[in-house]
């Protein structure tokens, strides 16, 4: 089942058929899309080029010595229903300049698409690859009736093909697949609004770990039957997208286990949980940031702070390296039920954290109207080092350091409605956020509603207020 990327389709359908009708000598467009690991990028441009009925050609790189995936690169367009495909039978290519020019003449003049997946691995193994590609472009491709596609799950280097300086910029329309909302999810489970913000916990809206779960199943029905299945999507994919991510980085990788594993959040405490020296963390929390598996947060208040925070960004990465990799070796031996029983006693206390990060987007996404003039302004959390105050949202005009203050909120994710004791904390907690004062407005963010009458007047968001942000 394929579900949401209207948004996706939609633009991907207008540049073909730009490229199709467009009265021009060079009719010839370029996309590159980008977005993490089993996101569901291929996915999207199988169902693109499926529905577009046009001719196509779509491979898949995999970092091949250069010769090896020319030889492959080949075979591909002969056994694609191209206009031109029988030109690259039983040929040998020495370069990827001589690959693609041969490739312009096998695409016709009435409108195909060409897919270059993994693209990222091709410019790893061959530098001159951008070069060459920008040449055929110029030269040949955009002077035909082909929609280029590029796609990549290295974000980084995907965000700089259209830099400048670079051979491809601004030759290219750039795209992002993010994962499935969780409205999406929700809709694609058949969940009501708080069991869906559940499941966009444990999925992270990646499309196959969604497809694997039955519709309209609960939960722990969902996790039983995943954890007693050693390949099981929910079990394999954060292991298959690391060890792609990661084929060398072990210190990184420890750093990522150490945040979303064990909780650590500020670089003090996670450099005596990992082991390592300062230079040392500080060289894998950028190598984790640039490929944004973590993110790193600060306060947001009128006054400036250095008290930094990691979080894994990932919703699904970090629910598997809290309760799945440590757990493997019983899930391989077919105790899965343990596993679920660890899970469902710290469920409540993590679900709690968890959800911040979540809960704070689709605030940002909604319109308040809590600023001057109806503006929305920025949304994030404040917090000292001891913890005293920890204030869940902060809705200001600009970040890290604010102007003025908008709101203040609290986030109470349990069973349990929001009471009177939960409003006392929060007015205390509005006094001690610099920026703030008696007239800062009060929202409440709560799973189970409320249940006190002082609560009347203020702004309170239900799961299904928030789902309305997606």
């Amino acid at each position: 089942m394929f579900v949401g990327r209207v948004t996706q389709l939609s633009a991907l359908d207008s540049m073909l058929n730009r490229v199709r009708t467009k009265r021009d000598p060079k009719p010839g467009a370029a996309v590159l899309i980008r977005g993490r690991r089993r996101v569901g990028k291929s996915r999207l441009v199988e169902e693109f080029v499926s529905r577009a009925g046009l001719p196509y050609l779509f491979y898949a790189a995999a970092g091949r010595p250069v010769a090896e995936e020319l030889r492959l690169f080949a075979n591909e367009v002969a056994a694609s229903n191209l206009p031109g495909a029988g030109t690259f039978r039983d040929v040998q290519l020495g370069s990827w300049d001589a690959a693609l020019r041969l490739l312009a003449t096998a695409v016709g003049d009435d409108g195909c698409v060409v897919v270059f997946d993994e693209l990222p691995y091709l410019i790893e193994k061959d530098p001159g690859f951008e070069g060459s590609l920008q040449a055929a472009f110029d030269r040949e491709l955009s002077r035909r009736r082909v929609l280029l596609v590029g796609i990549g799950s290295d974000l980084a280097m995907m965000e700089t093909l259209d830099s400048y300086g670079r051979p491809f910029h601004q030759r290219a329309t750039e795209m992002v697949v993010p994962p499935l909302s969780p409205a999406e999810v929700g809709d694609m489970l058949d969940l009501d609004a708080a069991e869906a913000f559940d499941a966009y916990l444990i999925t992270g809206g990646l499309p196959l770990i969604c497809d694997e779960w039955p519709t309209g199943t609960p939960m722990w029905d969902y996790l039983e039957t995943a954890f007693n299945n050693p390949t099981s999507a929910l079990t394999v994919s954060a292991e298959r997208a690391l060890a792609a991510e990661f084929p060398t980085e072990a210190q990184a990788r420890e750093v990522l286990a150490t945040i979303g594993g064990t909780g650590e959040r500020t670089f003090t405490t996670i450099t005596k949980r990992a082991d390592l020296t300062a230079a040392a963390l500080t060289r894998a929390t950028d190598i984790l940031t640039t490929k944004r598996l973590i993110a790193a947060e600060r306060p947001l208040s009128a006054k400036p702070s250095r008290e930094t925070r990691y979080r894994v960004a990932d919703p699904y990465l970090r629910f598997w390296l809290t309760f799945l990799e440590p757990n493997m070796g019983l899930i391989e031996r077919g105790r899965g039920e343990t596993v679920l029983a660890r899970v469902q006693a710290s469920w409540s206390s993590w679900r709690g954290r968890a959800v911040e990060p979540v809960i704070r987007e689709s605030v940002e996404r909604l319109t308040l109207g809590l600023g001057p003039d109806g503006a929305s302004g920025v949304v994030g959390g404040y917090w000292t080092r001891t913890n005293d105050p920890e204030i869940d949202l902060v809705i200001a005009d600009r970040e890290p350091v604010a102007k003025s203050i908008f709101a203040v909120g609290s986030i109470k994710w349990l069973d349990g409605p929001f009471g009177s004791r939960d409003l006392v904390r929060l007015i205390t907690h509005r006094g001690q956020l610099p920026g703030a004062d008696d007239a800062t407005a009060l929202i409440v963010v709560s799973r189970a509603g409320y249940a006190a009458e002082e609560l009347n007047g203020l702004r309170v968001l239900t799961p299904s207020d928030l789902l309305d942000g997606w």
